[in-house]
């Protein structure tokens, strides 16, 4: 329990005995079941011979009477109920009224001070829970410029190098990180100066922050963790003290490593957003250039910083001396992904027929997050089927919800929208299958899943890091597929294949705009990407070519696009047969796997046919 709760529980306490007492004051004597009667009754009852025993607590008398009822008095405070009775004329003792004197203390006692002191309590209680609050928003005023990073300090490293997979490279050059922090003496005797900063870059997912953890873990030494969000607040000069007493702790636990997540929230090029020179965001990049400068030579302390945006970061933050080092971490390759899994895998009860190179091809462009997102999902699925293990099954599902979302079986379809769905998702399939330079078709489906009424998902051969114009032309013809299957079948088009022409359309536009793969306009780019920096994304594109350069590129772009669907138009008319037999296939198992498609579309086939010659603009 945190200490301010434990002083908040007291005064809620206070209140709440303060609340008892004023129930007790006023409902003890009805809830006793006695009644009050005058001390001079008392008297006269007892003169009759009436009373037998009189206990006096303080001014409180509680009177007993020979037919053994019970009444409560009060006497003057301090009088003697002895003298009182003796001088009534009543004879006390055992020839008398017995009188039995308690004594003050015990629960009556502490009622009695509770009583007494009963407004005092109450008010004080209130002014003290006033005063705390006063105090908790003081403390925070003055607390508003100190540092809000995260410290995790262990002996034993919760996270290291073995933790992290698919980053081979990245672990390398890290490794002399963590020998700086581990040996520096090694490093100093040489002449060689310890890094100051190194900067991680690489898509979101792909292991950034596992990655610095890592490097704490490995070195054992304190992790200070904070993102770059919380140095910048609405008052002026707030994250330039936050940056300083962040670095002095830094200092007070040297050796260690800073962490700074998303270091482009404070870190942009400064000149280019709102508010001049004088903003807050800039004065806080000024003093975080000024603290990674000022370092002493034998201070242990490097600044770890992540970003996905190292393009819009100020020059002055990756000059020599501040990051030093830069390492990129990309969405793993195949063998990449395949450790991943067994890294996330590890503990986790699975079949013995899973294979994880296999789940590795199915996942090209998954990053590490995914890959982790995907084993989870398997296991919550075994889980939800009442299974020991997880099986081949529920990785396949995964993929398909990690890709598409979760299946909507509740989603009600008619008939017909089935069956132009069914050919739809064939065509696509079709295509892919019977041109050479596009991926392999791997699964088809009907299932709707997110938005989509169904999908096709291609394995390919390889993972690739360039691509052919082969290529981009035999994936626009398979994208083309499933309108050119609706036109054919039903002689009509649906809004299905809104999205595949919206893929078309894009890959050969960036043909010819980026990767000058036009005959006609030759190798050049066209087009300048804009970008505002302080809005941190591009937001238009600047024109360098002239409109009748812009005619081209539409007639090209319309080339392409028409060119793809006349390769799939003959792709299907000359398998016609095998459409249909797909089509089939779905609307009564709607799903067809790698085996499925392999049976059905290879035996007896001929070749595929030429690609169709570019059509007029």
């Amino acid at each position: 329990m945190s200490p301010r709760l434990m002083r908040n529980s007291f005064i809620y306490l206070l209140i709440t005995v303060a609340v008892l007492a004023i129930f007790f004051t006023l409902f003890s004597d009805s809830l006793g079941g006695s009644q009050e009667i005058p001390v001079s009754e008392v008297l006269s009852r007892s003169l009759r011979g009436e009373v037998e025993r009189i206990e006096v607590r303080g001014d409180r008398l509680s009177v007993f009477t020979t037919a053994g009822n019970s009444f409560t008095s009060r006497k003057e405070q301090g009088a003697s109920m002895i003298e009182m009775l003796g001088a009534a004329g009543v004879n006390t003792g055992a020839s008398g009224v017995l009188v039995d004197v308690k004594g003050t203390g015990g629960l009556g006692s502490l009622f009695g001070i509770l009583i007494n002191f009963l407004p005092l309590i109450f008010f004080g209680a209130i002014l003290l829970f006033m005063m705390r609050q006063a105090q908790g928003s003081s403390n925070q005023t003055f607390s508003f410029g100190k540092s809000r990073a995260r410290m995790f300090v262990g002996n034993s490293p919760a996270v290291s190098f073995s933790d992290v997979a698919g980053v081979e490279e990245a672990k390398e050059e890290l490794q002399e990180v963590v020998q700086f922090l581990k040996e520096p003496e090694r490093f100093v005797s040489l002449g060689a100066k310890i890094p100051r900063g190194v900067l991680l870059i690489g898509p979101p997912g792909t292991g950034k922050t596992l990655l610095a953890r890592a490097v704490a873990g490995e070195a054992g030494v304190p992790f200070l963790s904070i993102s770059g969000s919380e140095f910048v607040e609405m008052f002026v000069g707030v994250g330039a003290s936050r940056v300083r007493d962040l670095f002095e702790q830094a200092k007070r636990n040297a050796p260690c490593i800073v962490f700074v997540d998303e270091i482009d929230a404070v870190g942009r090029h400064r000149g280019a957003g709102l508010g001049g020179g004088h903003d807050e965001r800039e004065q806080t990049l000024n003093q975080i250039l000024v603290e990674m400068d000022g370092f002493d030579v034998n201070t242990n302390i490097i600044v770890v910083a992540a970003t996905n945006r190292p393009d819009i970061l100020d020059p002055a933050l990756l000059r020599p001396g501040r990051f030093d080092r830069r390492v990129v971490l990309d969405n793993p390759d195949v063998r990449g992904r395949e450790q991943i899994l067994r890294v996330h895998s590890k503990g986790k009860p699975l079949a013995e027929d899973i294979d994880m190179e296999r789940v590795a091809k199915q996942t090209m462009g998954f990053s590490g997050a995914d890959l982790a997102n995907l084993v989870n999902e398997s296991a919550i699925l075994a889980a939800r089927r009442s299974k020991v293990t997880i099986t081949n099954d529920e990785f396949a599902e995964s993929i398909d919800r990690v890709i598409a979302g979760p299946a909507r079986k509740s989603r009600v379809v008619n008939e017909r929208e089935k069956e132009i769905t069914a050919y739809h998702e064939a065509g696509h399939a079709l295509v892919g299958y019977m041109l050479p330079k596009a991926d392999m078709p791997f699964k088809v489906t009907i299932v709707a899943r997110g938005m989509s009424g169904g999908h096709t998902r291609y394995l390919p051969d390889e993972d690739r890091n360039l691509w052919t114009k082969g290529q981009f032309q035999d994936m626009m013809a398979a994208a083309m597929g499933g309108r050119v299957a609706e036109e054919l079948i039903f002689e009509d088009v649906t809004t299905g294949a809104s999205n595949d022409l919206e893929q078309a359309t894009n890959i050969a536009r960036t043909m010819v705009t980026r990767y000058g793969m036009s005959s006609k306009l030759g190798p050049r780019t066209f087009g300048k990407r804009e970008e505002l920096v302080f809005l941190g994304r591009e937001i238009s594109e600047q024109r360098d070519y002239s409109d009748k350069i812009a005619e081209d590129i539409d007639a090209e772009v319309f080339n392409l696009v028409e060119t793809a669907y006349q390769t799939a138009t003959n792709v299907i008319t000359t398998h016609k047969s095998k459409l249909a037999d797909l089509a089939g296939y779905l609307l009564a198992n709607e799903t067809a796997e790698a085996d499925d498609l392999k049976e059905i579309l290879e035996p007896g086939e001929p070749s595929a046919p030429p690609i169709a010659e570019a059509a007029p603009a």
